[in-house]
């Protein structure tokens, strides 16, 4: 794996490339995470098999910070992603985006009209405006993915809600990112969510003309199960929502075999 860093838009965005060779596969990480949640992917066999590139979005990681809370929002988001992916080549690419990152993924997908096929977990995709109280559990760590300031405690807290209640993976990298994330990230998130600043996902997915594959944790304690499975999603993967049993928010980590094999069966197939 080797690291390369992009001039895009006056940012550095810093991506994390395996070595595979085939084709691209950009993973677009949650709030207050980087790109190294991926290392599970990018380190095993998919990551030599395919080009996996891990972005870390700005003011995350060590992307730059952009100067204003309010470019902080998915249209801005989306428009790095694709950036990057034109930068590595989005012909025939995928993209899997895992919370806040699948909203991106979705919000950039009619931009990459040359992209095979995309992949979200933790994410529900919501309208305008956004069903927050059905496309979300009622947890109170979500609020503080919303936070601008995020002392350890509460970071602890939100990092936990991303696992599975009886997981024994450890919380020390999901903290350490969410208290290195720009503050603004957070809060400036809430703030274009809340002024309608965003895509409706929702429609984006009722007219998408690729595959769209949606996983989920059993155990999930930040995203509901019922909303995925009533969503209009013609193009959905094999036509359901693939449920992994043994994790929560992060099954990329808690159930890396399961997962690594959804998503190798994913790229074969589309």
């Amino acid at each position: 794996m080797r690291d390369e860093k992009l001039e895009i838009d006056g940012l550095t965005i810093h991506c994390r490339v395996s070595r595979g060779q085939g084709r691209t596969v950009l993973f677009v990480h949650g709030n207050s995470s980087s790109g190294r949640t991926w290392s599970k992917q990018l380190r095993g066999v998919l990551g030599d098999q395919f080009r996996c590139v891990a972005i870390d979005l700005p003011g995350h990681g060590d992307s730059s910070r952009w100067g204003s809370i309010g470019d902080y929002s998915l249209p801005r988001y989306a428009s790095v992603v694709r950036a990057v992916a034109n930068s590595f080549g989005g012909e025939g690419a995928a993209v899997v985006g895992w919370s806040l990152g699948g909203h991106v993924t979705l919000e950039v997908a009619p931009l990459l009209p040359e992209a095979a096929g995309f992949l979200i977990f933790g994410t529900p995709p919501v309208g305008r405006p956004p069903a927050l109280e059905t496309a979300f559990l009622p947890n109170p760590a979500m609020a503080i993915g919303l936070t601008s300031e995020v002392g350890e405690e509460d970071a602890r807290a939100y990092a936990a809600s991303f696992l599975a209640p009886a997981s024994g993976l450890s919380l020390e990298d999901f903290i350490e990112d969410i208290m290195r994330t720009d503050g603004a990230a957070r809060s400036g998130l809430g703030a274009s969510i809340q002024a309608g600043n965003h895509a409706d996902e929702l429609e984006i997915v009722r007219s998408l003309d690729r595959p769209l594959a949606i996983v989920h944790g059993r155990h999930e304690q930040l995203v509901s199960l019922d909303y995925l499975l009533g969503i209009d999603a013609p193009t959905m993967w094999r036509g359901q929502v693939a449920v992994i049993e043994d994790a929560g928010h992060a099954p990329h980590l808690e159930s890396p075999e399961i997962f690594n094999g959804l998503l190798a069966d994913f790229l074969s197939e589309v």
